[in-house]
């Protein structure tokens, strides 16, 4: 392929990708399939050196090891290439809802690292984009249906020493577990904590009936107040 097939193939590529991250994520299946028939042109992927695809195989075992501890189910993915003096990394993890506890949805991890590692060899720099995409959605008898989706985007840069080529693996691993353990943090004190105030202004939990039994309440207490404070005037 020439310059400018390569060079057309990468804008197509940008721009799906810069698309599909402005997509609700709870649909990725069906806008990935639209933008298949619209450009089912594009190149195949490279296929990584020797080098590369063991430390790609090694990566999909510990990724496999590390979704099975923190998600318990799910299923993760690992593909490694070339670039120019260095290499690359994308690390895929995706869990769904269970939809028998009447929470549906899914959690869609995605980490892009490049790898450049230093002239001595023993040591690397590691340079981490991490986008978690969450959707969710929750249906029960007598309650309005809440839909929640959205996505978060960080960035990270660290570097590492260097054994032998496992050692991107532990390095790489440690990065993403570190991150994910923040932009969890992230989801749970900003997004689903403002989303619960937000609800709570909008919404009372209790009844009306219950709400008029509590001003009622309030009102006689005040009135038993007013007349404690007079009958001590009196006194």
């Amino acid at each position: 392929m020439n310059f400018f097939g390569w060079k057309m193939t990468q804008n197509r590529l940008d721009f799906a990708l810069d698309l599909m991250r402005r997509l609700p994520p709870q649909k990725c299946e069906g806008f990935l399939g639209c933008l298949i028939e619209l450009v089912p042109d594009m190149c195949d992927g490279s296929v990584p050196i020797d080098r590369l695809r063991k430390i790609e195989i090694d990566a999909n075992h510990a990724i496999e090891q590390y979704k099975d501890m923190y998600f318990d189910s799910g299923v993760s993915s690992v593909y490694a290439w070339d670039l120019e003096h260095s290499f690359a990394c994308a690390i895929l993890i995706k869990k769904d809802g269970d939809a028998k506890k009447m929470a549906n949805g899914s959690w869609d991890s995605i980490h892009i690292i490049e790898v450049q590692e230093k002239s001595s060899g023993r040591s690397a720099h590691y340079k981490l984009t991490s986008t978690i995409m969450l959707w969710l959605l929750t249906e029960s008898s007598g309650r309005p249906k809440i839909d929640l989706s959205g996505s978060l985007t960080r960035q990270s840069e660290s570097d590492a020493p260097l054994i032998d080529s496992y050692s991107h693996v532990i390095n790489m691993g440690k990065m993403i577990e570190e991150m994910e353990n923040k932009m969890r943090g992230s989801l749970n004190t900003i997004y689903f904590g403002k989303t619960y105030d937000i609800i709570s202004c909008l919404r009372s939990m209790e009844t009306k009936q219950e709400r008029d039994e509590q001003a009622q309440l309030q009102q006689e207490l005040a009135r038993a107040i007013h007349c404690r404070q007079d009958s001590f005037k009196k006194e």
